[in-house]
């Protein structure tokens, strides 16, 4: 079966990657002229464990093409996946303009019968609004099918996440379609992977409804965080006592800095969004996005408490990508801090594995580092924001000797804080107590909260 994906960007690039890997026939189009060009010689634009082999894999094999011609895209292929942007406007809506101008286009070239898949995260209506442009921009009457098929892929584990899903939902509007996109997965069977089938709005929520769920999850513990630090109590053990209970579970019950990257934020918003057009306010959904805005200007807040004033003093900052194992600094809780601290007088040191170039270009008054160790050459305070593998086991002699203060502030609880005391630090981290002697102040950072 010949598939085309208009789109290479996250989504677009690793869906069709993997149904190359399937087996099946892939043109993925692009109008960056660039990029395409990048990607016909194997380059993939962006970090994502396993991509580039893949990708390079499939071309080789003859499965995998890449083109700027949309209406190659459109002739060729029996099913069309939709994977453009959907950024949010300043009403936090999902910006449908990328969509729009595909539907129309695809009506436009439509010949014969077509299947056309959303992979994009889009609002409830938007397969009925497709269908619509489609209907109204074909030259040439003909009957085709529109289905939504959310993704469900979490960037560093992606193509895991494709090959082996927890679940497929595939929204349709006939049984032709359903056939088609049964044809499609039909590798997962082996693999017992449930397939979701249902009508294409329920399909379109279940998607917002997975990420905001995810998204309450984390400032949910976030808030618990702050609670504990404030009583006493240690949110990691909490965590634990919560996650062992299967009706809860252990994931994203990890207390830190917020969420970031491309989906969370943008999705609840939108879902924010879609209740207020349908005449319902989403408050759970609206408390979520409130306490990870509020989150990170603890986290400064935090820094703040360990180091008193901020002007004139220096900070090496570890990890700028939202998540390990990416290079995505899209609402990036790392450049957040980063750009508070700066603000308030600081010099801001950083490095970061995959995502220090693009952040330099987003604030390029940190001062980039070629290690871990070189960041914190000098540094008044050690703050580790993004957790990738090789923080996780710092040679803290080496850390001690190049410091000007022993003060290490964990945002992702990566450290035990009894260790890191007993290593001559000032450790800070979320929801546990304070340990170790500040050399510059010897109040907790409770103490000095609750002073205020």
């Amino acid at each position: 079966m010949y598939i085309s994906v208009i789109g290479t960007g996250y989504v677009g690039l690793v869906t069709g990657a993997c149904f190359a890997e399937f087996g099946l026939n892939v043109l993925c189009m692009d109008l960056d002229e660039k990029r395409i060009a990048a990607l016909e010689k194997g380059k993939v634009p962006f970090f994502e464990p396993g991509l580039a082999e893949l990708v390079d894999k499939n071309i080789q094999a003859g499965r995998l093409r890449f083109t700027t011609d949309l209406n190659k895209a459109v002739d060729e292929a029996l099913a069309i996946f939709i994977a453009v942007g959907t950024p949010s406007r300043a009403d936090g809506s999902a910006d449908l303009s990328f969509v729009d101008e595909v539907a129309r286009s695809v009506g436009s070239r439509m010949t014969g019968y077509k299947v056309v898949i959303t992979k994009s995260t889009v609002p409830v209506g938007t397969a009925s609004r497709i269908k619509k442009l489609i209907e109204e921009n074909q030259t040439v009457p003909c009957n085709f099918g529109v289905v939504s098929n959310p993704e469900f892929l979490r960037e560093g584990s992606a193509i895991e996440d494709f090959m082996r899903p927890n679940r497929v939902v595939i929204g349709a509007d006939s049984q032709a379609s359903i056939a088609i996109m049964k044809d499609l997965y039909r590798p997962l069977y082996l693999l017992d992977a449930p397939v979701v089938i249902t009508d294409i709005p329920t399909a379109e929520v279940i998607k917002y409804a997975s990420n905001v769920f995810l998204a309450t999850k984390i400032s949910f513990i976030n808030e618990m965080a702050n609670l504990c630090e404030l009583v006493g109590a240690d949110v990691q053990m909490v965590s634990k006592g919560m996650g062992l209970d299967q009706r809860i579970g252990s994931k994203f019950l990890h207390a830190g800095p917020g969420y970031g990257g491309s989906c969370f934020g943008k999705d609840t918003s939108a879902l924010i969004n879609i209740g207020t057009e349908a005449g319902y306010e989403m408050k759970v959904a609206k408390a979520t996005r409130q306490v990870n805005e509020d989150q990170h200007a603890r986290m400064v807040k935090k820094i703040q408490m360990a180091l008193g004033d901020l002007k004139g003093k220096t900070i090496g900052l570890l990890g700028l990508a939202f998540k390990p194992n990416t290079d995505d600094i899209r609402d990036s809780p790392a450049l957040a801090i980063a750009a508070e601290l700066m603000k308030a007088g600081a010099t801001v040191r950083t490095y970061d594995p995959e995502a220090l170039d693009e952040s330099m270009k987003v604030l390029p008054d940190m001062v980039p580092c070629q290690d871990a160790y070189q960041t914190v050459e000098g540094a008044d305070a050690v703050v580790l924001v993004t957790e990738w593998n090789q923080f996780r086991n710092l040679d803290f002699e080496q850390v001690r000797s190049k410091v000007k203060s022993p003060i290490f502030i964990d945002l992702r609880n990566v450290y035990d804080p009894q260790r890191m005391a007993d290593q001559g630090f000032y450790y800070v981290s979320v929801g546990r107590k304070a340990t170790g002697v500040n050399p510059l102040n010897l109040e907790t950072a409770v103490e000095r909260e609750q002073a205020v």
